[in-house]
């Protein structure tokens, strides 16, 4: 069905979706307005699992507002064809798929297609006289001026509309133009017809190419001379808060010693949302909102933002679906599954040969399960080889798991202290009794908090683990955070991980740099900023065409057998 080019896809029972790493049936659902069941329907096996690369038939909805439909772009299709096929301007499709440009206009992509208006799809002809035109040079003239007309023609039986412009060399629309009750009653025998003097021919018009209807589609940006940033926080019910505008202060003041202009505004969330917004006039003229920390309070802000064109970047939360269909939308905290894919993506670059071991928890901790059993689906569909030990197993039996010629990477499936503390001694001495072997750990993002409890034995176990956050007050850049911030606020941060202290300074360093750099044109340019974080990675991507961008950004941290600590950045 959708291999046929030319048919308009608004028709369509369906359309189709490649699937992306990170996506799961339920973020599916929720970007294409319809359910988890529509989609098992016309996926048969879905419900069961679906991997990167899978194509999914979603049966066709309008979208949540009702002005546009979905098409997946097909093989040869050009920007300009489907405006030909729509009757749609590029700047209309421009306008509905911010994340849509000439490098990633090709076939599989999906985007939305505006719904014209009714008033907007029927013309409007003059309506023609019903009875039978006794046509002469003066009552035409009458009837209109704007009627040039060259002869009068009687039908006769057996002639149509088509061979009378042809054979007078004119158009059916030329004629049709001077005789507009045609089109209503049609043609009949011996009525009178005017014949048009032929339109003067028009040389043909050149294509354009996707590239240039992108260029003239581009809605003017412009730079920011003063950045307004609001930040929405409840700051009196949550202490955390407070340090996160902390941290966000430092920022700005470094940017204002750059020479960047902005005013900073903060407002207390712990009060109805929508009451906020409504009595403060002055947030709808923001160019950039971070917050809410309460999930309720995203949807309303989200809807503001969307209708005002803000920038709202939402540092804490992972679990709101608004990115998927709001195209201002920055969201920090990575989604569960995002994070497991692009942790999936980094391991098999960093690990050339692996022969993965997983060490099974015996406790009821499945905290782990999700991100376990996508780790063995990859490996199974990258051809990588890996096995199962129990955490009880003896060090012969850990040592029967090694292979020679392979990188041996033990991976538990618990990502708690108990086991980290059970499994630790073992793998200690299973090195110690194999120095021929290339033997590695690896691990979750919460090992970062008990690091100096167990320092010496990372070390030696040649010991990895993944986040999207890290800190160490040996590197140079969290070093001179830190000072700052307890000369600034004579306090130290909270022991916490992440530090929201640091997670306020990298996020309002990153964007506030990022408007004074490149104004509304930001998002187009926010893979060029890469400044150096105290803490947290940023690195956003678009999670489809019409929606918001996901940080993407994952660091391995590596705990060298030299007793170094080496942050390994992918990008």
């Amino acid at each position: 069905m959708l291999g046929i080019r030319g048919i308009a896809q608004e028709n369509q029972t369906y359309f189709l979706h490649t699937v992306q790493s990170g996506q799961s049936l339920y973020s599916i659902a929720n970007m294409y307005n319809v359910s988890v069941s529509e989609i098992n329907k016309l996926n048969p096996g879905s419900d069961e699992a679906i991997y990167a690369g899978q194509i999914l038939r979603i049966p066709q909805q309008k979208s949540k507002d009702a002005t546009s439909f979905f098409h997946t772009i097909q093989s040869g299709e050009t920007l300009y064809r489907l405006t030909v096929i729509y009757k749609v301007s590029a700047q209309d499709i421009c306008n509905l798929n911010p994340g849509l440009n000439a490098d990633n206009f090709h076939a599989g992509e999906v985007i939305r297609i505006p719904i014209k208006s009714e008033n907007n799809n029927i013309a409007n002809p003059e309506q023609g006289n019903k009875t039978t035109v006794q046509a002469t040079k003066k009552s035409s003239d009458d009837v209109s001026s704007s009627l040039r007309y060259k002869d009068v023609h009687k039908a006769k039986k057996k002639e149509t509309i088509y061979s009378i412009a042809k054979k007078y060399k004119i158009t059916i629309d030329e004629l049709l133009a001077v005789n507009p009750g045609l089109k209503e009653k049609g043609l009949q025998k011996d009525d009178m017809i005017f014949i048009p003097y032929p339109s003067p021919k028009k040389a043909a018009e050149p294509i354009p190419t996707d590239k240039e209807l992108f260029t003239n589609s581009n809605s003017y940006k412009k730079k920011i001379g003063t950045i307004k940033a609001a930040l929405i926080l409840p700051f009196t019910k949550d202490n955390r808060m407070v340090e996160y505008y902390e941290g966000f202060l430092i920022a700005a003041d470094s940017l204002k010693h750059c020479g960047v202009s902005m005013d900073i505004y903060a407002y207390d969330a712990d009060t109805d949302i929508q009451s906020l917004i409504s009595s403060k006039s002055e947030l709808a003229d923001m160019d950039v909102i971070f917050g809410p920390l309460d999930k309720d309070q995203i949807k309303p802000l989200s809807t503001f933002a969307k209708n005002h064109k803000i920038r709202l970047v939402i540092p804490f939360t992972s679990k709101d679906e608004e990115v998927f269909n709001n195209p201002y939308i920055y969201q920090i905290n990575t989604p569960q599954l995002y994070l497991y894919s692009c942790v999936y993506n980094h391991f098999l670059k960093q690990f050339k040969k692996p022969n993965v071991i997983f060490i099974e928890n015996s406790t009821s901790d499945k905290s782990k399960e999700q991100f376990i059993r996508g780790m063995k689906n990859e490996l199974t569909r990258k051809g990588v080889i890996f096995t199962s030990i129990s955490d009880g197993a003896s060090l012969e039996d850990m040592s029967d798991a090694l292979f020679s010629d392979h990188e041996n990477i033990f991976i538990p499936t618990s990502g708690n202290h108990v086991t980290l503390i059970k499994i630790l001694p073992k793998l200690e001495l299973l090195v110690r009794n194999n120095r021929s072997m290339n033997i590695q750990l690896f691990g979750y993002p919460e090992w970062q908090t008990v690091t100096r409890e167990h320092l010496k034995q990372f070390f030696t176990v040649n010991t990895y683990f993944y986040s999207s956050f890290y800190t160490n007050s040996l590197l140079p850049e969290s070093k001179k955070f830190e000072k700052d911030f307890q000369y600034w606020y004579h306090k130290l941060m909270e022991n916490r991980y992440p530090k929201y202290g640091m997670l306020g300074f990298d996020t309002g360093f990153f964007f506030l740099k990022g408007l004074s750099q490149y104004g509304s044109a930001l998002d187009e340019n926010v893979h060029k900023l890469k400044p150096t974080p105290v803490q947290t990675g940023l690195y956003f991507n678009r999670v489809n065409n019409w929606g918001g961008f996901i940080n993407q950004k994952v660091f391995f941290i590596h705990y060298t057998p030299q007793s170094e600590v080496v942050k390994l950045d992918f990008d």
